[in-house]
């Protein structure tokens, strides 16, 4: 009579194939050595990725509500901005009842003043504001303001105020405005013509220039020029 008897399933030792299984039931259960991996990467830099998406995120609603850096495009604005130069540009300057003053610089959507399609920015110096009358030139060349005549030591070396005669009243809520590179720069002169008459609506203003940014070398505050403290408003009182 046979006395060998199989022993019970919890004394028997696992055969290799068993243990095989097992195993592969325990990655399964737990997700895996990768996904391990990358809760142990998550463990060790949580702080940092948390630290990083923040910033992003702050950096995403400054540059779409505050403040934006500019490349500027063209060479219109010399010699007070260059071409390649980087501007940060205050969108909140014109914000909560605030306007465009004149010789602010300016960041603006030329559709339908400049251009006939939307996506296109331009950069100029604003001259004249709503109600303004704008005229060139006086017997000495210079552009006059509701009559007083403006010393425009911006004006890239050089250039004339302008080539090109006009007499416009800025229509209220619009803009007259003007590259400081005369010689280089399509303005509102060169749009009389066309709809709007040159002038740019005060709605369309991205926002103001306030510092040139880049290069290191160009780096500086873009102020508003004293020659416009003396021009008068329309109606006599000082602007």
């Amino acid at each position: 009579m046979d006395t060998d008897v199989s022993p019970p399933e919890r004394d028997r030792s696992p055969t290799a194939c068993e243990a095989e299984a097992e195993e592969r039931s325990r990655s399964a259960v737990s997700g895996g050595r990768w996904p391990r991996a990358l809760l142990a990467l998550w463990v060790q830099w949580r702080r940092t990725i948390l630290l990083a998406a923040a910033g992003v995120c702050a950096m995403l609603l400054v540059t779409a509500f505050v403040a934006r850096p500019y490349q500027v495009p063209s060479g219109s604005m010399e010699g007070t901005l260059r071409i390649g130069d980087r501007v940060l540009v205050d969108k909140l300057a014109y914000r909560f009842g605030g306007t465009p003053r004149r010789g602010d610089v300016i960041v603006f959507d030329g559709d339908g003043s400049f251009t006939q399609g939307p996506g296109t920015d331009f950069v100029k110096r604003v001259i004249g504001v709503g109600g303004d009358r704008v005229t060139c030139c006086d017997a000495e060349g210079r552009i006059l303001v509701n009559g007083h005549p403006l010393d425009e030591t911006y004006l890239y070396p050089g250039n004339t105020p302008s080539r090109v005669r006009f007499d416009i009243v800025v229509p209220d809520g619009k803009l007259w405005v003007m590259g400081d590179h005369r010689d280089d720069s399509r303005d509102s002169r060169d749009h009389l013509g066309e709809p709007g008459g040159g002038t740019v609506p005060v709605g369309r203003v991205v926002g103001r220039a306030d510092w040139v940014l880049w290069p290191a070398g160009h780096w500086t505050r873009l102020r508003r020029p004293a020659t416009f403290s003396g021009v008068p408003a329309p109606a006599g009182a000082h602007g």
